[in-house]
């Protein structure tokens, strides 16, 4: 019976204190529902995106993103055609794109500093020889395209024989016989899957 009657005392007090320790969370600002829900997306992938889904690409992209222009493949505020060869293309190659036209192999009197940064300015050269600054057309043939490696044009040459309705990249060779094999679009490019490789000067 007591302690009913201390209870009865005591819970007015307790009750009106957690009351006076609450903390008023002021209510949120009415959004577009729809701006929560769903973040902005763009409707097109980057070259970034299509390189890195891109199976047979993986060599190429590797060598690409030890590149200074590897950072702009994802930038909506350029535009660049890129050739990109195949991994079995890369992998037929006599001299791989590190060794450039001469193998870059340790020898007495050169430091492995020096073979570094050999390796890296052939890198570059490579990977800038397939990769044109513009929009190209392909509806005119023979038409040349000047690439990012200075100096470096890839010339595109007519297929003999081929359906008229397939599409202009069907039609066309580059680099004495090399065939474009795929080919996807960007919002801030497009990429030419090829089953050769582009010579850099």
């Amino acid at each position: 019976m007591r302690l009913s009657h201390l209870l009865a005392f005591i819970l007015p007090f307790a009750v009106s204190a957690s009351f006076q320790e609450q903390i008023i969370i002021p209510p949120m600002p009415q959004t577009n529902e729809e701006s929560i829900a769903s973040p902005f997306t763009s409707s097109q992938p980057t070259l970034a995106d299509l390189l890195t889904i891109e199976p047979s690409a993986s060599i190429y992209y590797s060598y690409a993103r030890e590149t200074e222009w590897s950072c702009r493949f994802a930038s909506e505020s350029v535009w660049f055609t890129m050739l990109v060869p195949t991994n079995k293309a890369v992998m037929a190659l006599a001299q791989k794109p590190h060794q450039g036209p001469e193998s870059v192999e340790p020898h007495i009197g050169v430091s492995e500093q020096e073979l570094d940064e050999s390796s890296k300015r052939n890198v570059d050269r490579w990977v800038s020889a397939h990769i044109i600054p513009s929009h190209i057309s392909l509806s005119d043939t023979p038409v040349s395209y000047e690439t990012l490696q200075d100096g470096k044009l890839v010339i595109f040459n007519s297929v003999p024989d081929t359906k008229p309705d397939s599409p202009e990249w069907m039609r066309v060779t580059l680099e004495d016989g090399v065939r474009i094999i795929g080919m996807k679009e960007a919002q801030n490019g497009v990429l030419y899957l090829i089953d050769g490789t582009v010579v850099p000067n």
